[in-house]
């Protein structure tokens, strides 16, 4: 009897994974084949999407898995996309050379941060957060900064080409080149939430005495939580700066920190493959109200927002999960 119940418990498990290889291939596909089948502005839209699903795990692996309320990601986002901007256009850096630089330089700022913040828990920690998503903007605008930033103005970004010998236009390129990126940092969030770190992080999220009981360094995982978070999102707006061509302080005020917070939401909190979804509503969905009106769009999105949060209380990730649960019974 215990036998057959293994049995049939291997060949669920098999099924559930042949699915999801199965989900993972046909939108593998899709997304290498969709650059050839859409318009240029289409295929921009979708990098965008991709760079915001980046900084969005970056906000779900601090909120979602280690628990800490952050309004101020917009900050990663802009240090990221300044970084980049001055190593391409200042320092004469390759831009592939950029986004590794722009994570290193974001995760030690991310890990700084988190050490004061170490005082602060949930709303009082989100206000610090809000505090420095408020002051970027204005520190960039700083004279003494104008040289390398451009001031109020910004930078201008030259748009990399594709490789030599790659028959794909600069837009597909750039398409192409932030998939990959977004593949991997995907790819390493879901290692690093499945390894010790990752069940460290969850220990500090739920229970911070009982995980100091059994020897976490809660102080330490909670730094580098934000550090591996600002890390991501700062690649994301390093590559935001690639793609748009463009930085300037007026791009990431507070409205981009609540959009990134919007789009975990969405997506579901603890649910990494949300991230693009939520990256798809908060990119497409304010574009879709405003076309059904344009005086009227921001009321419109926040309605649209209002009855998917009264459907989906928990995201996108309810309806998915729901699925999944029905395709394990049937499976067994």
């Amino acid at each position: 009897m215990a036998l057959m119940q293994n049995v049939q418990v291997a060949s669920s498990s098999r099924a559930i994974l042949g699915s999801r290889w199965s989900l993972g291939i046909v939108f593998l596909a899709a997304a290498l084949l969709a650059p050839f089948l859409l318009h240029k502005f289409y295929v921009f839209q979708m990098t965008l999407v991709l760079i915001y699903a980046i900084a969005i795990l970056g906000l779900n692996l601090l909120v979602g898995f280690n628990g800490q309320l952050s309004l101020g990601h917009g900050a990663f986002f802009a240090l990221g996309a300044y970084t980049a901007a001055m190593l391409i256009e200042h320092g004469g850096v390759n831009y592939a050379a950029t986004l590794p630089a722009a994570g290193v330089i974001c995760f030690i700022f991310g890990f700084l941060f988190g050490l004061p913040a170490l005082r602060l828990d949930g709303i009082y920690l989100a206000l610090a957060t809000f505090a420095l998503s408020v002051a970027t903007p204005q520190i960039l605008k700083l004279s003494v900064f104008e040289t390398w930033t451009g001031g109020v103005q910004g930078l201008i970004v030259t748009k990399p080409d594709a490789p030599p010998g790659l028959p794909l236009t600069a837009d597909q390129w750039l398409y192409f080149l932030t998939l990959g990126v977004s593949m991997l940092m995907y790819w390493v969030a879901v290692n690093l939430v499945a390894s010790r770190t990752g069940r460290a992080l969850r220990s500090v999220r739920d229970n911070p005495l009982a995980a100091t009981a059994m020897g976490v360094n809660t102080a330490y995982y909670k730094t580098l939580a934000f550090g591996i978070s600002g890390a991501y999102t700062g690649i994301a707006g390093a590559l935001s700066a690639i793609v748009v061509q463009f930085v300037a302080p007026d791009s990431f005020t507070l409205t981009l920190s609540i959009s990134i917070l919007v789009g975990l939401v969405v997506g579901g909190v603890g649910w990494l493959p949300g991230a693009i979804f939520g990256a798809s509503f908060i990119l497409l969905v304010p574009n879709i109200a405003e076309g059904i009106s344009k005086g009227l769009a921001g009321a419109v999105y926040g309605v649209m927002m209002i009855l998917l949060m009264l459907v989906l209380p928990s995201g996108v990730s309810t309806p998915v999960r729901w699925m999944q649960r029905k395709f394990q019974a049937w499976a067994k």
